[in-house]
């Protein structure tokens, strides 16, 4: 069985956030969901979060994603060690097991990488794997010692290296496999013997050595896997690499993005073939987008379905869907819970919130469309507005097929329109209309003849 420990307790300092450095965002998610998901993907059966610096935020959304995580708090943190000791109970419980430690702000570490590295502690019957990489910048890393034969033999961390063991440029990536039992064995015993009086995860290695266990290092393909973030132009770092692979992923499957300025994807993303991707779009969440759609540029669509043959030109889409062959834009805002049926037409500035708007209707611009049911086949004229809120209460509308809404109408919720029912332009409506009738609802018009004249005169 393959369990993991993930370590998720640093401040960050460096990063000057108010959250846990593991919350920091990379593509819209906290670096540690990225994490989560790689090792679920791996096949971890069990996993345990060590927390820290505000323990309850990171607690807090692990619930929030797999109410199966379990959490550990490490208070105070002295080291690495010491934070998979606070693990005890889940160790004692997978001593039979293979357990991955991993640190949680890590968002670029992917399951091939784990498996891989998985399949080399297996085949050598390696009691502790660790990964590693060939670096060029050797500031601040765990440096592999190896003897003549390559063998392992100790992780040295570069603060209390030697001159001549800081040029070794084979790097710990913090990223483990251990024999749950023997992990077990190697805590009990890790001491603080060092510069920064910390326990070291890193002497488990030595620990293990000596006491004649297998242990290997398993050096990564692609050095990228093994980055994280201390600051904030590190984490800009991680979002442009993210970015590259997930775009380059979806260029390879068939997506077209002719130019990847300013457009963002998230990993979560599901994207159909032959749809065109224009700059300063961004796509997050949930997202599933169908095929042969144009979206962009300037369009965000967060946690929503779209269709086929879609075009969305400087949209906003919000929890919501929007079915094929829909044609939205430009300036136009979808909110949440809101469905643009078949063949739709959404034009300039018209927002539509918690609404269904039927296949094959209409609003060119300059509409609002809230809390409402609309039929098939509607036209809504320009400056359409569904009125929706009381001061107090949220009511709907119901529009039927076929409805002509003239232009400047005001629609009073709650309130009904009959199928293929007109409305005359300059309309407020506060009762229901029949079907097939036509409404006007408007102030007679009245002309005072010489009233300037008599009122107001212009002065020469």
């Amino acid at each position: 069985m393959k369990c993991a420990i993930i370590l998720a307790g640093g401040k960050g300092t460096r990063m000057k956030a108010d959250c846990p450095k593991v919350m920091c965002n990379v593509l819209f998610k906290p670096m540690i969901s990225y994490v989560v998901d790689a090792v679920k993907e791996a096949g971890a059966e069990d996993i345990c979060v060590i927390t820290g610096y505000k323990h309850n935020e990171v607690e807090d959304y692990l619930a929030s994603v797999d109410i199966n995580i379990k959490t550990a708090l490490q208070e105070p943190q002295l080291g690495t060690g010491h934070a998979v000791m606070q693990a005890g109970a889940f160790i004692a419980a997978h001593t039979e097991d293979e357990i991955l430690i991993l640190n949680g702000d890590g968002p670029l570490m992917d399951a091939e990488t784990i498996n891989k590295a998985y399949a080399y502690h297996r085949e050598n019957s390696n009691s502790i794997t660790l990964i590693s990489a060939i670096v060029d910048d050797l500031n601040g890393i765990g440096h592999i010692k190896r003897d003549e034969n390559g063998t392992l033999l100790r992780i040295v961390e570069h603060k209390d290296a030697t001159p001549e063991e800081k040029l070794i440029n084979e790097s710990n990536a913090g990223c483990y496999w251990f024999n749950g039992g023997d992990l077990q064995y190697a805590l009990s015993k890790i001491t603080n013997n060092n510069v920064q009086n910390e326990y070291y995860l890193t002497d488990s290695l030595e620990i293990l050595i000596s006491a004649g266990k297998n242990a290997g290092a398993y050096v990564v393909e692609n050095n990228e896997v093994i980055l994280g973030a201390n600051d904030r132009v590190q984490l800009n770092g991680l979002n442009t690499i993210m970015r590259k692979n997930i775009n380059n992923k979806l260029m390879v499957n068939g997506v077209d993005i002719p130019c990847t300025d300013g457009v963002m994807i998230g990993k979560d993303v599901k994207i159909g073939n032959s749809t065109v991707i224009l700059p300063n779009t961004i796509i997050i969440g949930n997202t599933v987008v169908g095929d042969s759609c144009v979206i962009g540029p300037n369009t965000y669509i967060d946690n929503s379905q779209i269709g086929d043959n879609v075009v969305l030109d400087n949209c906003k889409i919000l929890d919501s869907t929007v079915e094929n062959d829909v044609d939205a834009g430009p300036f136009v805002k979808v909110r949440a819970n809101s469905q643009l049926k078949k063949g739709v037409h959404i034009g300039n500035f018209v927002e539509v919130k918690n609404s269904v708007v039927g296949e094959g209707s209409k609003s060119a611009h300059l509409t609002y469309i809230g809390d409402s049911d609309v039929g098939s086949g509607v036209n809504f004229g320009c400056g359409t507005v569904t009125c929706n809120y009381d001061g107090k209460n949220k009511s709907r509308c119901k529009i039927g097929d076929g409805a002509f809404i003239g232009c400047n109408t005001n629609l009073i919720a709650p309130v009904e329109v009959g199928d293929k029912a007109y409305i005359a332009a300059g309309s407020t409506i506060t009762d229901d209309i029949p079907e097939k009738a036509l409404s006007i609802a408007r102030a007679k018009q009245v002309n005072k003849e010489g009233w300037v004249d008599a009122k107001k005169p212009y002065k020469e």
